[in-house]
């Protein structure tokens, strides 16, 4: 059965359309590959996502790459990257999880490129101003006091906190206030923010991803066991390895590190020291 008049008409212009789009929609992807325009598919830890999504728009800018972000727990990511077997780069925000993923074979830490771009010291995030007035680890552990901190089974600073919280013997009294474990660091820095919690055990940068909503209580350095540092290396999935190489040095580079420092990170390990100097560091890759 013929379609009224004006429907066959409808019908014949959005047809022409469709033919219109697609024909553009070959030339653009059929322009993209061979402009030899390269793209690099990032799996990261969510500490790092601020300095990420500003200096991917930089370098792509600069060489012409396109850089995809994954980012989410740096437990989750590479979970999702040994699964899928995909990813140029895995940039986790400890350097635990880059352990893990040379362990898992996905990266090579002896003979494969890697670079260290800045490090992150644990400290108490509380709201603007400090209502509860908590000053110690052992005011996390006083009635009524909202904790939050992140999964510990899956992201790197939860892993830390409850370090932190065993090696001063309060895990124990603390864990009982704890109201939130949030799937990756920034879904925990937004606890402040949210008024979700009253503190946070997290990285110090997290005070500085919401300046106006977050105050910062530096734990005593003393009782700070471990620094971390965030870390890459491409991955043995890359496909485009020069580009992940040349991503990965545009991060360790002057330019890079002056964007590491905008958002609040220590870019040498002597700034992170000031604030815990008898911390160890795990020296995973070489050139830490």
């Amino acid at each position: 059965m013929r379609a009224p008049g004006g429907t066959r008409r409808f019908l014949g212009v959005g047809f022409i359309i469709g033919l219109a789009v697609g024909a553009l929609l070959v030339v653009g992807a059929f322009q993209f590959l061979s402009s030899g325009t390269s793209r690099i598919v990032v799996f990261a830890g969510a500490a790092s996502a601020p300095v990420l999504e500003e200096a991917t728009h930089v370098f792509e800018a600069k060489h012409g790459v396109k850089v995809e972000l994954r980012l989410g727990g740096s437990g989750s990511v590479l979970s999702a990257m040994r699964i899928s077997r995909t990813g140029d780069i895995f940039l986790p925000g400890s350097p635990d999880f880059l352990l893990q993923a040379a362990k898992q074979g996905i990266v090579n830490l002896t003979t494969g490129h890697v670079e260290v771009f800045a490090y992150l010291v644990p400290a108490i995030i509380v709201q603007k101003g400090n209502p509860k007035n908590i000053t110690s680890l052992e005011d996390l552990a006083e009635p009524g006091i909202r904790v939050g901190i992140a999964d510990p089974e899956s992201v790197c600073v939860g892993l830390y906190a409850r370090d932190l919280l065993q090696k001063n013997g309060l895990w124990e009294t603390v864990s009982k206030n704890i109201v939130v474990y949030a799937q990756s660091c920034d879904a925990t820095a937004a606890l402040i923010p949210e008024r979700a919690v009253d503190a946070i055990l997290g990285w110090h940068v997290f005070q500085a991803w919401s300046p106006d909503k977050a105050d910062i209580v530096w734990i005593t350095p003393s009782r700070i066991p471990k620094i971390s540092y965030i870390a890459g290396a491409v991955s043995v999935f890359a496909e485009e390895r020069a580009s992940a190489e040349a991503f990965l040095d545009f991060l360790a580079s002057s330019d890079g590190r002056a964007i590491w420092a905008k958002y609040g990170y220590f870019v040498t390990l002597e700034d992170a020291k000031a604030h815990a100097p008898d911390a160890t560091v795990e020296l995973l890759v070489t050139n830490a």
